[in-house]
């Protein structure tokens, strides 16, 4: 799914949360629609992943923002909440083993073991 967030940007997100119905045919989540999303990082994102969208998505109102990164093997979540006055994010935490949180939505996930 898209989130078109200007005329020429449509950024394409690993994960994204949305409150919004069902609807096999929708291809996009409007900016206001989307409480979380969620970015894996590589070796070929680390810049857009790190510096480019959570800029945009920040810019467009999007109030959660999770980056995921490896290491030393394990998945490292990266957790962001708007600063609605800046309209910009602002560390929630970093998550090493596990993820447990209650917004924008209740979570607790081990994060070692996804991968063991």
């Amino acid at each position: 799914m898209t989130i078109p967030l200007s005329v020429k940007g449509r950024p394409e997100p690993d994960v994204v949360a949305a409150n919004v119905p069902y609807d096999p045919h929708r291809t996009r989540f409007l900016p206001e629609e989307v409480a979380l999303v969620v970015e894996v990082v590589s070796d070929e994102s680390q810049e857009r992943d790190r510096e480019t969208k959570p800029f945009k998505y920040a810019r467009a109102g999007i109030p959660h923002f999770w980056r995921i990164e490896e290491e030393r093997g394990l998945p490292v979540v990266h957790s962001y909440e708007l600063d609605e006055t800046t309209r910009a994010y602002v560390a929630t935490g970093i998550h090493r083993e596990r993820i447990r949180t209650s917004v924008p939505f209740g979570i607790d996930i081990d994060l070692v073991r996804l991968v063991r």
